[in-house]
């Protein structure tokens, strides 16, 4: 069987296996287990026969109630459909932008970049966020049968994902730069799909700070990772005290994880 770290789907954007990471203490995270992913609204029947051959048995959906509805997700009669909003309206501006934001970001360039500091800086204090990656984890948990596989998603699939896989590679003791090389990946992925909004933009005559602020908006930076990170700093002193304090993972649990999704 073929491994690939990107899953080429038609119309999905941003699917990525989170099998082969190796752990610190020389583990390997299994293959077919766990997959991140931008929405599903838009895949084809072909997407979807895929992902029932991948044996996809749990979708966890980050997206806000509007996003949602919007686009619902189109998932194999056999998955299990879990929603769990990380926020209650979407703050990563993923579904459209307000026109307070439209404006304001048609004249500062730093606006786009100083809202996604401000998102991450949400999940990680805000209790609700909290709750939805608690939620998540228990179906993490739940996913014990092989050849199982779990798949969790926003809209981008950047940052509600991008945390959700930092939490779940963190609690596997994966090291913190294949940490970071992951969440950045998405750079990488999603490249093209940038690269041709910025073309949309600038032939309709977009500002350049729009354009800088649009930009910020669809990618990650080493800087939002960092203001996360930070974050957890101040909140409980390291991510293995937030793990436990904040989003209640138990030493039990951690061990059940490891058991799970490492070989």
């Amino acid at each position: 069987m073929v491994r690939s770290r990107v899953l080429q789907l038609q119309k999905g954007g941003n699917f990525r296996e989170l099998g082969g990471y190796q752990t610190i203490d020389g583990h390997t995270i299994k293959w077919h287990k766990i997959i991140r992913s931008g929405k599903l609204g838009n895949l084809t029947d072909q997407d979807v026969s895929y992902l029932n051959n991948y044996g996809l048995k749990y979708d966890v959906d980050f997206r806000s109630p509007e996003e949602k509805a919007q686009a619902p997700d189109r998932i194999p009669q056999q998955t299990k459909y879990l929603f769990m909003p990380v926020f209650s309206t979407d703050e990563t501006q993923n579904s459209k932008q307000t026109d307070y934001l439209q404006r304001k970001m048609e004249s500062d360039p730093t606006t786009g970049r100083q809202q996604m500091h401000h998102v991450y800086q949400d999940i990680i204090t805000n209790p609700h966020s909290q709750k939805a990656y608690r939620q998540f984890f228990d179906v993490l948990l739940e996913n014990d049968v092989e050849q199982d596989t779990l798949l969790f998603h926003c809209t981008a699939g950047k940052d509600r994902t991008g945390m959700g896989a930092i939490f779940f590679l963190s609690a596997l003791g994966v090291n913190e730069d294949t940490i970071k090389a992951d969440y950045l990946l998405t750079n990488k992925v999603t490249k093209p799909v940038l690269e041709d909004l910025v073309k949309t933009l600038k032939l309709k005559n977009a500002p350049s700070a729009f354009i800088q602020s649009m930009r910020d908006l669809q990618s990650v930076q080493i800087s939002f990772y960092n203001t996360a990170m930070e974050q957890i700093q101040k909140t409980s002193g390291d991510m293995s005290n937030y793990l436990h304090e904040y989003l209640n993972l138990s030493a039990t649990d951690i061990h059940d994880l490891q058991r799970i999704y490492l070989e």
